[in-house]
C-alpha cells in the first residue's frame, strides 16, 4: 500500500504553497458537519472527524472556532454534498467531492475543468467502484510492534499497517476511524501525523511524461475550484 499513502502525502506537503485554500475548504467542512447536528464534536461524530482531520494540517484554532459560531448562529447557508468522476488523459481515474450552496455554478465549473484539460465527466458510479472509502492512521515515532500491539490489545479491526518514511500507516475501514484513534488514545498516544477519511483507487497507472503534465494541470484545476473539497485519482 505505499503508494497510497505517497499519494496522501503528495496532497499534505502541497498545503505549504496552498494554505489559505485548504483552510477556507476545512472552514466550509466543519460548518456543513457542525450544522448536521450538534455543534459538539463529541455530540457530532462527522463534526470529530472533519476536525481530527483539520489537526493533522494545522488548522488555526480561529478558522475552527468562526466556523462552530456560524453554525450555531442563525445562518441559513445549505450546502449540498455532491461527487463527480471523470477521466483524465490515458483512461486515469478521478472522484471530486464538492460542498456548493448552488448546483447550478458547481456542475459546469467540474465539466469545464474535466474538458479544457483532457479529461471528460462520467456518470454516477462510472469510476468509483474502482475505489475504496477508507480510514488512514499515520503515527511517528512508534514501532510496527507498538502499533501492533496496541491495535490487538483494543481488537479493532483494520485492513493493512504498514511501515514507511519513518511512520507506521494504519488502513481501516471508514467507521473504524474513531476505534483506530481511541486505541492509541488509551495508551497515551493523541498526536496523529495522519487522519484521513479517503477514497484509494484499488489499481493505479502510471502516465507518460506528456499525460502526466497534462493530468496534473487537471487536477490543479479542480482542486482551484471553490466548492470542491476532495480529489481523487488513480495515478502514479
Amino acid at each position: 500500500m505505499g503508494r497510497k499513502w505517497n499519494n496522501i502525502k503528495e496532497k499534505k506537503a502541497s498545503k505549504d504553497a496552498n494554505t489559505s485554500r485548504i483552510y477556507a475548504k476545512f472552514g466550509l467542512e466543519i460548518y456543513v458537519a457542525a450544522r448536521k447536528g450538534e455543534p459538539d464534536p463529541e455530540a457530532n461524530r462527522a463534526l470529530k472527524v472533519v476536525l481530527e482531520r483539520a489537526k493533522t494540517y494545522n488548522v488555526p484554532k480561529a478558522i475552527i472556532d468562526r466556523a462552530l459560531d456560524k453554525a450555531k448562529g442563525s445562518s441559513d447557508e445549505i450546502y449540498e454534498e455532491l461527487r463527480y468522476e471523470g477521466f483524465g488523459p490515458n483512461g486515469a481515474m478521478i472522484i471530486v467531492d464538492a460542498l456548493t450552496n448552488n448546483v447550478n455554478r458547481t456542475a459546469p465549473d467540474v465539466r469545464s475543468a474535466f474538458n479544457k484539460n483532457g479529461g471528460n465527466m462520467g456518470v454516477s458510479g462510472s469510476v468509483a467502484y474502482m475505489f475504496d472509502a477508507t480510514a488512514v492512521i499515520g503515527l511517528e515515532g512508534k514501532s510496527m510492534d507498538e502499533v501492533m500491539e496496541v491495535l490487538l490489545e483494543a481488537d479493532v479491526d483494520i485492513r493493512d499497517i504498514v511501515e514507511e518514511d519513518e511512520m507506521v500507516m494504519v488502513y481501516a475501514d471508514p467507521d473504524q476511524f474513531h476505534a483506530v484513534q481511541e486505541a492509541f488514545k488509551q495508551v497515551g498516544i493523541s498526536e496523529f501525523a495522519v487522519a484521513e477519511l479517503t477514497m484509494l483507487a484499488q489499481n493505479n497507472v502510471t502516465l507518460s511524461e506528456e499525460g502526466q503534465v497534462l493530468f496534473d494541470k487537471l487536477i490543479d484545476a479542480l482542486e482551484d475550484l471553490e466548492d470542491v473539497q476532495q480529489v481523487y485519482h488513480n495515478v502514479e
